[in-house]
């Protein structure tokens, strides 16, 4: 037997935990060319929101009644693979339950580095650390001695886009967060040059005053009011690379957008959207450079874990709401 989160209703704002239900259920054996996997870790993420509305979009949305998915790295304990054997960790989309069953082609083994954990394989050297290296160096063609704005600059991706922003080079890395623990966190534990909490007064103002001689990079996980004030502050030729709009995922009523777009042309600024998943060939590239800075310290990779799948819905709700730092993951099994 086995557990799973299930999607019970669909949110009308931000999600409770109603939205969600435990279910135990018998997990069938794998059949020709499949594995079982026991579940680790699991990932709770911001476009998991998205899903839970039933519209269209890049990913088809979670159906109610059956369990949600996302990322897992886990054990092997059956195989009818011959790629992979029993032992072998790997990491896949089947998360949000405690067993999976799977076709091997879905799952990625892991080469495991010496002294990184499991979990990091969801974060640093997942599909976090795929999307901050990929929107900083491909999307935002971020080049050395520039400067960075990174918001929810303490969030899985944030941090990481800053880090390694400074190592390589960057003139100014700065962040914003929701609290003052998280600014000292960005200046005294991961090397930001500067950083301001985005409720502590008006956000351009705090922008100009961290970013003086303004910004060449904007990395948005948030969209709204950071991303008006950053292309106050982005230099001619600019570059926004646009991850996430958090601020806007639990709105019930349409959100008015930057009205300072105009300043695009003029500065010839290059605002562009982009979905990790399309950039799967990167992989290799980013766990060998961040692998290596992982392993020699110089890269900080920050996890809030949460115990138990029955409280994975409450660690969605609260990475939703900023209560981590780093990577929100759930510990599944020790």
């Amino acid at each position: 037997m086995s557990r799973e989160i299930r999607l019970a209703s669909r949110p009308s704002g931000w999600p409770v935990p109603e939205n969600f239900e435990l279910a135990e259920v018998e997990s069938p054996p794998p059949g020709e060319g499949e594995i079982g996997v026991r579940n680790l870790f699991m990932s709770v993420d911001p476009y998991m929101r998205g899903r839970m509305n039933d519209a269209e979009s890049y990913t088809p949305p979670f159906r109610i009644g059956a369990p949600l998915d996302g990322g897992a790295v886990g054990e092997v304990v059956v195989s009818r693979s011959p790629d992979l054997a029993p032992g072998d960790i790997v990491t896949h989309g089947y998360g949000w339950r405690e067993y999976a069953v799977l076709d091997a082609g879905q799952a990625r083994k892991v080469e495991e580095i010496p002294g990184v954990p499991l979990s990091a394989y969801l974060g640093a050297l997942g599909m976090t650390g795929l999307t901050a290296y990929v929107g900083l160096l491909d999307i935002a063609h971020f080049k050395k001695g520039e400067a960075v704005f990174v918001s929810g600059a303490a969030g899985s991706v944030g941090s990481l886009v800053g880090q390694i922003a400074r190592l390589k080079g960057a003139s100014r890395v700065v962040g914003s967060a929701g609290s003052p623990e998280k600014v000292a966190y960005l200046i005294h534990d991961l090397g930001f040059d500067a950083a301001f909490d985005y409720r502590d007064g008006r956000i351009r103002e705090q922008l100009a005053e961290a970013a003086p001689d303004g910004i060449d990079v904007y990395f948005d996980n948030v969209g709204g009011d950071q991303l008006q004030a950053a292309i106050d502050e982005l230099r001619m030729y600019g570059r926004v690379a646009m991850c996430g709009a958090i601020s806007v995922y639990n709105a019930t009523e349409p959100v008015p957008g930057p009205n300072n777009l105009f300043l695009a042309v003029g500065k010839r600024l290059t605002l562009r959207g982009f979905i990790v998943s399309d950039h799967q060939a990167r992989l290799p590239d980013m766990i060998a450079e961040l692998g290596a800075w992982l392993r020699e310290g110089r890269l900080v990779s920050m996890e809030t874990v949460v115990d138990g799948l029955e409280n994975a819905p409450r660690a969605f709700i609260d990475m939703l709401r900023g209560a981590n730092t780093g990577k929100m993951l759930v510990r599944l099994a020790r």
